[in-house]
Parts: C-alpha cells; structure tokens; sequence
C-alpha cells in the first residue's frame, strides 16, 4: 500500500514538473505585464482569474477528449500550432502598433481567455503534455496536476503588479514593446514548428 501511495506521489509531481516546464508562469511574466499594463487592477484580477479558470477547463477537455475534438473538426495538433502561432503573431502586430492589446470595447474576461489562457498557458506543448500526462499516469494524477500548475500560474499573476510598480511606467513601456517582439517570434516559431510537424508526419 505504502508502495502505491509513493508511486502515485512520484507520478504527480513528475506530471506537476513537466507541465509547470511548459506553461512556464515565470518566463510569461513580462509578456502578461505587456498584454495588461494599461488597465486598471481590478481589470487585471479579472483577467488572470479568468485566465486561470479558462485554462483549467480548457487543458482537461483537451486531456480528456483533444483526439475527439481535432477528429471532429479534421485539424491535427499540428494545425494547431500553426493557427496559435497566427494568433499570437497579431497580438504582437496590435501591441506594437498600438501599444496595447486591450480595445475600449473588450472586456477583461476576453483577454483572459484569449490570448492569456490560450494559447500562451494552454499552448500545443501544454495540451500534447497533459495528453501524455493521462496515458502515463491516469485519471487522477492528471487531473491534480493540472489544478496544482494552475493555482500556481494564478498565484504567480497576483504579484505581476509588484513587478510592474518595480519597473516603472517608462520601464513597463519599454518591456511591453521589447515583449510584443517576443512574443512575435514566438509566433512565428510555433508555425515554424507546425509546418515542420506536418511535413514529418507526411513523410
């Protein structure tokens, strides 16, 4: 039994390591503070809670039914990639141009559930991560791993303000521009890395 319960403890945290990589809250950091460093804070509450919760969702449909979804709309994960690498190549075009990815119109729930939990949290590598995490390790081990990476990726985005007060305004600017041109090549590496794919799985 003892044997049992430290294997199943092994498997998550394994499974909490390798999709924490991938999500990779940190790293994020400043291009969450470029996509939200002109509204107001409890714009930002709204928006990281609903990315929160919107990327919890969104990784268990995909670990519980992602083959089922892309059979039923004829697309691979390969198209995937490509097509968030499309979207977030426009969010850095909109936050260069503009310097700032919010409209008046849009809410902060919006934001929060594109492009914040998908497709930077809940990206081809996070989904292709949690697919494995289910065939490796099951059900529950799946499933707590992605609440532990998640409530992690929440509490890290509470302190992004700390950050942004750190830096300050001509700080937070410069970031937000030298991000956008991150998270363009982010872009074009993802469709980079669909492309590639699909020619490899055509071979």
């Amino acid at each position: 039994m003892l044997d049992v319960v430290t294997e199943n403890a092994l498997n998550l945290a394994k499974a909490i390591l390798a999709l924490f990589i991938i999500v990779d809250p940190f790293g994020n950091i400043p291009i969450f503070m470029s996509l939200t460093e002109k509204m107001p804070k409890e714009q930002k509450r709204k928006v990281f809670n609903t990315a929160t919760l919107v990327g919890f969702i969104l990784l268990l449909a995909f670990a519980f039914a992602g083959q089922e979804i892309f059979s039923i709309f004829g697309v691979s994960i390969f198209s995937f990639e490509v097509a968030g690498g499309i979207l977030l190549l426009i969010i850095a075009i909109r936050i260069l141009i503009s310097g700032s990815l919010m409209e008046m119109n849009e809410s902060p729930e919006s934001i929060g559930a594109v492009p914040i939990a998908m497709p930077l949290l809940v990206g081809p590598g996070a989904i292709t991560a949690t697919i494995f995490n289910l065939q490796a390790y099951g059900v529950a081990v799946t499933a707590l791993s992605v609440f532990a990476v998640l409530i992690l990726t929440w509490a890290i985005l509470r302190y992004v303000d700390k950050v942004y007060i750190f830096l300050g305004k001509t700080g937070a600017l410069v970031i937000a521009r030298v991000m956008a041109l991150l998270i363009a090549a982010i872009a074009i590496q993802y469709v980079l890395f669909g492309v590639t794919h699909f020619l490899e799985n055509m071979k």
